[in-house]
């Protein structure tokens, strides 16, 4: 316990990328925005501007331009990512998480439970006397019903199994003979075998009463119980096989035990591994009578046979390894289960193909101390077996040290450290442990593999519309400080007055980017490869159609107040009116633009969000009240328009979203999106 609080200590929680790409956007904003208004006040000034009607524009436009919506509208998304995951049960413990998964470009994950059902049934035991196949009435050794008398191997084996146990069966309410399993699944299945042959834990603590437990450890991989014998006591113990066989002196056969040669010990190996390629999972069985309770128990075993323990693939998981590989997301197997095992499983679900290489616990050395080539290697192995707590760590450094953003699973105490230091730490909520339940950045409530990956899809979603308001402020508020800034270069009026910028600021950048936060995304989210981790929020490309929609919305607005004086012949104070409402409604329908290129023009995750529709009909509702609501418009500067001025704002408000929509048809988007990148 010691060590893992060390290790959990020792691994480094981070900022999740999310945290650092906010912390550098509002860094760059903040400074853009005192350099952008001073400029633009200043010029004002210079130019002949009332000096106290440019420092408020200047100031207005300073608060208009931080989009401090951004805060609430990020949380917001997250939130109601987090809400649609548990949904699929998978409940976030850490916020920011959402949107780390998202960016997730490896899963390290277990294989019992998680790619499997992990429930788990003995088929097989190979002993001294032979093959035996377990049946649903029975045991058969070459197709001959055996039975499990008193003294014979079978039932030997069958007791230690029983013995070296902490689980229990209960009897399933409802179900005549059925049983159900408290404790870990695998000696549960030794319980149910043992009592198929009428072999009772129960009734065998009675006999041989338990004195102590030496519990698993990763390092030695065996367990053992120890037990009373009339004046001596009995050893029990299981374990992976080539442990228990090192440990093993002697082998039990019909009746006596004789010495453990070499060549029986290959034997062994061989048949475990015989057992393992059939897919299944192989304990070592052995047992030794002592004098003293507290002599070593891990040595001069006499060793019993093998039990081989089915547990199939999950269901889904099958499909779900072909979303990650459509989705470029890299997924490892490390497991603590015998390599020819994990490997067999791991081609069952797709993970991996037939006769790939998997790298056994032993192999990996010191990480630290490896050269290029090997990093290289272990970097393109699917599969890790034998693979213990301190080695976990190591897999996941190696990972992070290439950029790759890891999401690690686990479920029992020594997987704290790993669940600490991947940057998305999975616990299983089934059978995991407190410990690793609260080490981690996400629980699984059926510890589903599929459960991942649908997460991993909805932190994709989060970060797509992050993006997307963030595209959607930005690019509005850009508007507002070019429509001022270039009429204060040009010695225009101001087409906008300081109280109707933070009017509009308020309209038009709380409830639309709300609603753009809820959306749920475009079904196909998970056919395009990971974004680079490196990748800031906002890219170069980003950046770019952020000026041109805001430069678009600006064209529109100054092109509505030049007409208005010259076309509709109003003096400039009334002209004010056609340009805030040409702003304010080009920057509403800009919600649309935000769609992803080459998606159905009508029929696009925007539409389908019922949030961008009721926030467009509240901001319009909002817009029409600072127009005709008396004390309202008085403060704003504002009076109602004739139908020409309606008609004018209207017509130019839909000229951003048109060129939008042409930029964002898929032959357009082509030209202007890399494939297999998504647009603003």
């Amino acid at each position: 316990l010691g060590q893992i609080a060390a290790l959990v200590e020792q691994a480094e929680e981070t900022a999740t990328p999310l945290e650092k790409r906010l912390g550098y956007l509002s860094r760059q904003l903040v400074w853009l925005t005192l350099v952008i208004t001073a400029f633009i006040g200043g010029v004002g000034i210079l130019g002949g501007k009332p000096p106290l009607l440019m420092i408020e524009t200047a100031i207005a436009l300073a608060v208009a331009a931080v989009p401090e919506g951004l805060p609430m509208v990020a949380t917001l998304a997250l939130a109601r990512g987090m809400w649609r995951m548990a949904r699929r049960n998978a409940l976030i413990e850490r916020l920011p998480a959402v949107e780390t998964l998202g960016a997730t470009t490896v899963i390290l994950t277990d294989k019992t439970g998680t790619l499997t059902e992990n429930r788990m049934t003995v088929t097989r035991l190979a002993l001294p006397i032979g093959d035996i196949a377990v049946t649903s009435d029975g045991f058969e050794r070459d197709g001959a019903k055996i039975t499990s008398d008193e003294g014979s191997p079978l039932r030997d084996a069958l007791e230690i199994g029983v013995l070296c146990n902490n689980a229990a069966l209960s009897p399933e309410p409802g179900q005549s003979g059925g049983d159900r399993i408290i404790g870990d699944p695998m000696e549960g299945a030794l319980l149910a075998v043992g009592k198929l042959a009428g072999v009772l834990r129960e009734q065998l603590t009675q006999s041989l009463p338990e004195i102590r437990e030496e519990p698993f450890h990763s390092d030695h991989k065996m367990m053992a119980t120890i037990h009373r014998r009339d004046d001596r006591f009995l050893v029990a113990v299981k374990g992976a096989p080539e442990m228990v066989l090192a440990a093993a002196t002697s082998v039990l056969t019909a009746g006596e035990t004789k010495p453990l040669s070499a060549s029986d010990r290959d034997f062994w190996l061989n048949k475990a591994t015989e057992l393992a390629t059939q897919g299944l999972r192989v304990l070592a069985l052995a047992s030794k009578t002592v004098d003293s309770p507290d002599d070593q128990v891990y040595q001069d075993l006499t060793f019993a046979g093998l039990i081989g323990l089915h547990d199939p693939p999950r269901s889904g998981v099958a499909a779900a390894m072909q979303t990650c590989k459509r989705a470029g997301i890299r997924v490892v197997m490390v497991t603590g289960d015998h390599a020819v095992t994990a490997g067999q499983i791991a081609h069952a679900v797709g993970l991996s193909d037939e006769g790939a290489a998997v790298c056994e616990g032993g192999e990996l050395g010191a990480i630290g101390m490896l050269s290029d080539p090997e990093r290289d290697r272990l970097l393109q192995i699917p599969v890790f077996a034998r693979v213990s707590p301190r080695q976990k760590l190591d897999l996941i450094s190696l990972y992070q040290s290439t950029g790759a953003i890891v999401a690690m699973t686990g479920d029992g105490v020594n997987d704290a450290p790993a669940l600490r230091q991947a940057d998305i730490g999975i616990a299983m909520g089934k059978r995991g442990s407190q410990v690793a339940r609260e080490a981690a950045d996400v629980v699984l409530q059926d510890d589903a593999f599929e459960s991942i990956v649908a997460a991993i899809a909805q932190g994709r979603v989060i970060f797509a519309n992050i993006r997307k308001f963030i595209v959607y402020l930005l690019s509005c508020n850009l508007s507002e400080i070019m429509v001022v800034g270039l009429a204060s270069l040009s010695g225009m009026p101001l087409p906008i007055l300081p109280l109707q910028i933070l009017y509009l600021n308020l309209v038009t950048d709380v409830f639309p980017a709300f609603a753009l936060g809820a959306g749920e995304g475009e079904k196909n989210i998970m056919d395009a490869p990971p974004r680079n981790p490196k990748e800031p929020l906002l890219t170069f490309r980003a950046w770019m159609f952020i000026a041109a929609y805001g430069a678009t919305i600006t064209v529109a607005t100054l092109t509505a107040f030049v007409l208005a004086i010259e076309t509709l012949g109003l003096p400039p104070h009334e002209a004010v009116t056609i340009s805030f409402l040409t702003l304010a409604l080009a920057q509403l329908w800009h919600v649309f633009n935000m769609r992803d290129a080459g998606s159905d023009m009508l029929r696009n995750d925007i539409t389908r969000n019922r949030y961008v529709w009721a926030a467009l009909a509240l901001c319009v509702g909002l817009i029409l009240a600072a127009v005709y609501l008396p004390g309202l418009s008085g403060v704003l500067g504002l009076s109602p328009p004739s139908l020409a001025g309606w008609s004018l704002a209207a017509g130019l408000s839909a000229l951003p979203l048109i060129l939008g929509q042409i930029a964002k048809t898929a032959p357009v988007a082509r030209l202007l999106i890399r494939p297999g990148r998504a647009a603003p």
